[in-house]
């Protein structure tokens, strides 16, 4: 069925939809991993970089992380080992600017980077000589991901797709994260998005005057910088085309949703009804796992964590 009630049942210790949210971003250990690292310079002057983990000719599963990620999140490194620990050859994309050098153009990456993606599939499959077998993505990733899918359809060059934590709707993401508690997210994350804005511009020219004092949403960002840096006319612009959601009847591709009623980052009626949801689309909906979180166990000490349980399930299924 494309609509599933998850069997996963958080654990006792936490409580609620911040907590399970909070929880891995400061508990969850991060391994030590040997990584191959690649940069791949792109036709406009910039470049993405790649972090590779596991042996080479084994199936390939891209990752794709969320909004202002990279291998501190907490789910990277776990996941990379994990896969290749598992018979994968794991890849991480850097989006630009997020591997910890600054990109060298104005321009940075957002949600509806789904050319982006196109681009590091096709050198991945003339560097490596394979397609990609497998995907997951992250929240921002995952709306990448599936926008992805939709666009390419039948010709999506991947066997399986999984996505966790996608904000379906970008405009009611960004309001949501707007109220209640849910702004303490969004002051972290504005936090980082304008120390990099910072960074960058001190070593380039900037095409824009904003004061980023003034800037206190997402609405507010994306209308001032991600919109003009990237082409829209404006932060509802913006969000009508590169939201996921229009994007979910057109997959064909296997693909795997996992995502909370009452994910923090947006509103319970976000996520698509099941008449939006193609034969090969399954969206998997939970109670209790927050944005991107999923642990149980009896225990703090034994944490594990759903997303990769069912990632290696999912994964597993198409090779038999």
């Amino acid at each position: 069925m494309p609509l599933v009630q998850s069997a996963y049942s958080p654990p006792w210790w936490l409580p609620g939809h911040h907590l399970p949210t909070l929880w891995p971003s400061f508990f969850r250990p991060r391994p030590e991993i040997p990584l191959m690292r690649e940069r791949v310079e792109l036709e406009d002057g910039d470049f993405l970089d790649l972090s590779w983990c596991g042996g080479a000719g084994k199936p390939i599963v891209l990752l794709l992380h969320g909004l202002e990620g990279s291998l501190h999140s907490h789910y990277a490194k776990p996941l990379l080992k994990l896969l290749s620990e598992s018979g994968y050859l794991a890849c991480m994309l850097h989006f630009r600017g997020c591997s910890g050098e600054p990109n060298r153009l104005p321009r940075s990456y957002h949600s509806g980077d789904s050319a982006e993606l196109q681009t590091i599939i096709e050198h991945i499959e003339n560097s490596r000589q394979q397609t990609v077998f497998g995907m997951i993505g992250f929240s921002l990733g995952g709306n990448v991901l599936l926008k992805w899918l939709g666009e390419q359809g039948a010709e999506a060059a991947v066997e399986r797709a999984m996505a966790v934590s996608v904000p379906f709707l970008l405009n009611e993401a960004a309001d949501r994260l707007n109220q209640g508690f849910s702004r303490l997210y969004q002051r972290h994350l504005l936090n980082s998005l304008k120390e990099k804005y910072r960074e960058k511009f001190s070593r380039i020219p900037s095409p824009l005057q904003v004061d980023l004092d003034q800037i206190r949403t997402f609405r507010q960002f994306d209308e001032q910088i991600t919109a003009p840096l990237h082409g829209f006319s404006g932060a509802d612009d913006y969000y009508r085309r590169c939201s996921s959601r229009q994007f979910l009847p057109a997959i064909r591709t296997p693909t795997l949703i996992l995502h909370d009623h009452h994910d923090p980052f947006m509103w319970a009626s976000t996520p698509p009804e099941e008449n939006e949801l193609p034969p090969k689309v399954t969206l998997e909906l939970s109670n209790g796992g927050g944005h991107g979180g999923f642990a149980y166990g009896s225990t703090p000490s034994v944490t594990r964590y759903w997303t990769d349980k069912r990632l290696l399930e999912w994964l597993n299924s198409a090779r038999g």
